[in-house]
């Protein structure tokens, strides 16, 4: 008992202090390569639902009855950034007292190709309800669900392709193995068998 003590007390005073530790984790934590294995983290790309998101808070400030120029400059701080640069443009504009077609347009700074899908289906929904006097809060929020159906399905699509190439290198290890472990001693066996008895 009093041996184990011993080296408990030794390893205490040898060892790192809680801080040292603390910081040690920490740098395993935050280091690229975590036990030989690399981190996995968020992807690279941007975030296939933050435009939904975004038009959910511009369905939701319209649906509260926020003037459209005030609910675009509201939803424009936390949008992505091609989306938040639309929706600021046209809520400086119709603040302005800007005819709504024009806000809702595509700025001539954006290039035509350059502005995804989700935008000019907003911009384009924007600019009819603004001539037809249609509600716009439900036009978004239907853009919002769209939007996350799309995001959705090229995520199952994204597995789907992945689970594709992930069976050809299973195949080139698994296929080998297979014939030399299953069907060589079998033919082999078969062979020994029909030589033996001279058929051949």
């Amino acid at each position: 008992m009093s041996t184990s003590a011993l080296l408990l007390a030794v390893a205490l005073w040898i060892g790192p202090g809680p801080s040292m530790v603390r910081a040690r984790a920490g740098t395993l934590v935050h280091s690229p390569v975590l036990f030989g294995l690399p981190r996995l983290g968020p992807a690279g790309g941007p975030d296939p639902l933050a435009v939904a998101s975004s038009l959910d808070v511009l369905a939701v400030c319209l649906g509260a009855g926020m003037a459209v120029s005030t609910a675009a400059a509201a939803t424009a701080a936390s949008a992505p950034p091609k989306l938040g640069a639309v929706l600021r443009r046209a809520a400086d504009l119709l603040a302005l007292g800007s005819d709504p077609g024009v806000a809702w347009s595509i700025s001539p700074d954006l290039q035509t190709d350059s502005v995804d899908a989700q935008i000019d289906s907003l911009l384009r929904l924007a600019r009819r309800s603004a001539s037809s006097g249609a509600a716009l809060a439900d036009g978004v929020a239907e853009l919002a669900d769209q939007s996350r159906h799309d995001a959705a399905q090229a995520a199952t699509a994204a597995a789907e392709r992945a689970g594709v190439l992930i069976a050809g290198p299973l195949g080139l290890c698994f296929l080998p193995a297979f014939v030399c472990l299953g069907i060589v001693p079998v033919v082999a066996g078969l062979a020994g068998d029909v030589l033996q008895s001279g058929l051949l």
